[in-house]
């Protein structure tokens, strides 16, 4: 049975967590240097070059079927009280819509590195596990959580995340017409205020599941969210700059308002 081979991994969760911290400020430093190299930034120096649609279900299935399995094969104690399920069933939703949605949709996107791939897929692994874990086994809330300011301010702010998300990935792929190359400035909704909505949307989500949550695996997760999306919403500020003249001079990066 996976529970024997597991056991009470707590110790194995929190320092999982702990590393997440140390690669998201890692993270954060080096993509300012170096753009992710997928999208628009893809390269074969990287690698072999993969299908965006097939690379996009492989990097993000863990977060699917590794939940299965460790339902399936391991002990849920903490399953039984309803903040652990709601939460959980917030991180199986966003995954179900990345993996199987929005896979799907994607239009004309330029292969990923298998070096890229890779990468994604490790984290979505060890990611998905630290979450699952925890709210499976760990996470013990208070009586009144579920009623709580904090946990209905968490979903609220996760689902606001997720339409700013869905909506502004929407309005990428409309951006052309069938047969129509090149790149165009986004209008609508947040990309009058920011040039990466859909990344500002994936920020909020998860600061939102954070303040939800309010666990170490929670938080390791939204900063290392945070400390991946920020500068590449940087390379694409920069990049829509360096392209378009008439690009809107007041729109901001990724904070409306602010930054």
């Amino acid at each position: 049975m996976l529970e024997t081979l597991l056991g009470d991994d707590r110790e194995l969760v929190k320092y999982i967590s702990i590393y997440f911290y140390i690669f998201a400020v890692v993270t954060f430093i080096m993509l300012f240097i170096t753009p992710a190299p997928y999208g628009r930034y893809s390269s074969r120096v990287w690698g072999y070059l993969i299908n965006c649609k097939v690379a996009w279900v492989i990097q993000e299935s863990p977060c699917l079927w590794l939940p299965a399995c460790l339902f399936l094969f391991t002990d849920s104690p903490q399953l039984k009280e309803w903040p652990n399920r709601i939460l959980l069933c917030l991180f199986l939703l966003h995954y179900f819509q990345r993996t199987c949605i929005f896979s799907v949709l994607i239009r004309g996107g330029k292969p990923s590195p298998l070096s890229t791939v890779s990468l994604a897929f490790v984290f979505c692994f060890f990611n998905s596990y630290i979450q699952v874990r925890s709210l499976m086994k760990y996470s013990i809330f208070p009586p009144n959580w579920l009623y709580s300011f904090q946990f209905i301010a968490g979903c609220i702010l996760f689902f606001i995340g997720m339409a700013i998300n869905i909506h502004s990935d929407h309005i990428l792929r409309t951006l052309r017409k069938p047969n129509e190359t090149g790149y165009k400035i986004p209008q609508g909704g947040i990309f009058e205020y920011v040039t990466a909505a859909n990344l500002f949307g994936e920020i909020v989500e998860w600061c939102g599941f954070a303040i939800a949550c309010w666990s170490l695996p929670a938080s390791a997760f939204a900063l290392s969210t945070f400390c991946v999306l920020i500068p590449r919403s940087y390379t694409h500020h920069k990049f829509y700059l360096q392209k378009f003249d008439n690009y809107p001079k007041t729109r901001k990066i990724a904070i409306p308002f602010i930054w």
